[in-house]
């Protein structure tokens, strides 16, 4: 393997070869996923600092399940990094090598945060400068996003740190919204204005924010000490804004809080009325952890999902569950029916898994328990495939409606709306207001399992489709967080400005952002004392 040039084919089959880094030296190294006793493994060898071993997935035959959806999408056509031969990971910016358009823009608006947990890679303190772009840095920055080819990236996220503490946070929804973006949410910790300024949040719904992507690490305070106490209140502005989104983001850590997700499932279910999904998030164990706090906080997607088997009483199960790519049988039927360019989720199939749940009469009923997924991705395949040969679109538009109706058993399937219709006006109509019913009627539930230095595939790397944004270039995720000295650390450094500098511009202290808070009074409202009712 001629690591350097990483040229390893997409193998999917177990054992397979791919590139990763190893995680004392950065060099490129050549690794191998295997499976052992069930499980998935990488391993490698530097020749300086010798093996390295940590576990991949946690079930090799959930492995094989989501690698039948893998399939490679759409790379950009106007890459940034031009140069001859690009080496992954070394030459991000995307290159001609990306696999994948942008399915989601992560825009840092501020490293500043009123928090500090302790697994957290994102801290002004840590960095030691202040990371606040401008303006006009930040429209730079979705000038690149917007201008990708041939699919212009259309979903932002606004992250930190935590933006909640940014003061012209309204004027850069604005300015995201004015140049074109439909989707747009903030990642927030809800601790500085969103749980005790309902104005705020009414001000942030109407700007343009379709989701708030809300850091949640269980329904207790001992798992949850970051917002625990001020979730209730959050709840309560987001129903007075106008029912606006939440997406309860746990990142999960094994022994910390994995013993909740059942819970936390059925804490976002019960409060379907503004919780869109909840998206766990096993812990990326950054930085040079030792081995023995790896194997202890270390968690992967199938280990996740069991354990949310088993927490639901088989209520939602593995078998509900899988990998992003899947969907492409869904865009790719719309691509060929519409004839243009559709918007594709072409990621690595080991990066995650998801499903939807719908609520039947207070019981949790997963979409693949009422439709046949696999019968009706195959016969999307098989449609698609005959359009673009030339067969008649009005003639396969005609027959969808009954053939989407045939792969849901009406006796096991929520009553009261039609999945059938609102699969076939997205497919055939192109009415996405659709999704925002089924989204009404449904929690997303899924999972993405960022990397770290241990666990590094690149040919994940090459399939990302979650990206950051700087006013220079478009990264991977995984290359931005996780080689943080060629990434992030770089730009931010080139747009950042030293503690003393923000003071004087701000007329702030970076103490005063840590939040404070007063635990008996919040615990005293029946709004706190109702929301966790039946949890505590």
């Amino acid at each position: 393997m001629e690591t350097e040039k990483n040229s390893t084919e997409y193998a999917g089959e177990l054992p397979n070869t791919t590139g990763s880094v190893c995680p004392e030296c950065m060099k490129i190294i050549a690794a191998t996923i295997y499976e052992d006793e069930g499980k998935v493994f990488i391993k490698k060898t530097c020749p300086e600092h010798g093996e390295f071993k940590e576990i991949y997935w946690g079930s090799a035959s959930m492995y094989r399940k989501a690698k039948r959806y893998s399939y490679d999408g759409k790379p950009s056509e106007n890459p940034h990094v031009t140069k001859d031969n690009p080496v992954c990971p070394k030459d991000c910016g995307l290159c001609s090598m990306h696999k994948s358009h942008t399915a989601l823009a992560n825009l840092v608006v501020t490293n500043r945060c009123d928090l500090n947990c302790w697994y957290c890679f994102y801290y002004a303190k840590k960095a030691g400068y202040v990371y606040e772009p401008t303006m006009d840095d930040l429209e730079k920055a979705v000038d690149l996003l917007v201008d990708q080819k041939p699919i212009p990236g259309n979903a932002i996220q606004m992250t930190g740190g935590n933006p909640e503490l940014r003061d012209d946070i309204i004027d850069i929804i604005k300015m995201v919204k004015d140049k074109g973006v439909d989707h747009v949410q903030l990642n927030i910790n809800g601790t500085h204005k969103f749980w005790k300024d309902a104005e705020w949040t009414r001000k942030v719904r109407e700007a343009g924010i379709n989701t708030v992507y809300l850091s949640f690490d269980g329904v207790t305070p001992k798992s949850n000490p970051k917002n625990h106490w001020e979730v209730p209140y959050m709840f309560e502005n987001a129903r007075k804004a106008g029912n606006m989104g939440i997406v309860l983001v746990p990142t999960v850590i094994n022994s910390v809080n994995d013993h909740e997700l059942g819970d936390m499932l059925r804490f976002g279910f019960r409060n379907m009325d503004i919780v869109r999904g909840v998206n766990f998030q096993p812990v990326s164990l950054v930085g040079r952890m030792p081995k023995k706090e790896r194997q202890k906080f270390r968690i992967t997607i199938p280990d996740t999902i069991q354990r949310i088997e088993e927490q639901t009483n088989g209520q939602v199960t593995a078998d509900d569950f899988y990998p992003v790519p899947s969907m492409g049988a869904l865009t790719n039927f719309v691509e060929a029916i519409s004839g243009k360019p559709s918007y594709s989720l072409s990621t690595h199939f080991a990066c995650g898994m998801a499903t939807y749940v719908f609520d039947d009469d207070g019981k949790m009923i997963p979409a693949p328990k009422f439709l046949d997924v696999e019968g009706m991705f195959e016969y999307l395949d098989e449609k698609a495939e005959e359009l673009k040969k030339g067969a008649n679109r009005a003639i396969i538009s005609a027959k969808l409606l009954f053939k989407l109706k045939s792969f849901i058993d009406n006796s096991k399937a929520p009553k009261g709306f039609s999945l059938a219709k609102i699969l076939y006006n997205v497919l055939v109509k192109h009415d996405y207001k659709s999704l925002g019913i089924l989204q009404h009627k449904s929690l997303f539930v899924g999972m993405m399992h960022f990397q770290d230095l241990y666990n590094y595939d690149i040919n994940r790397v090459k399939r990302c489709c979650i990206h950051y944004l700087t006013p220079e270039a478009i990264i991977p995720f995984c290359t931005f967080n996780v080689l943080p000295e060629m990434y992030r650390d770089r730009f931010q450094d080139k747009y950042s400005m030293s503690f003393d500098e923000w003071k004087n511009l701000s007329g702030k202290k970076l103490e005063d952002d840590l939040y404070k808070r007063d635990i008996k009074k919040l615990e005293s409202s029946e709004i706190y004392k109702k929301t966790y009712e039946g949890f505590i």
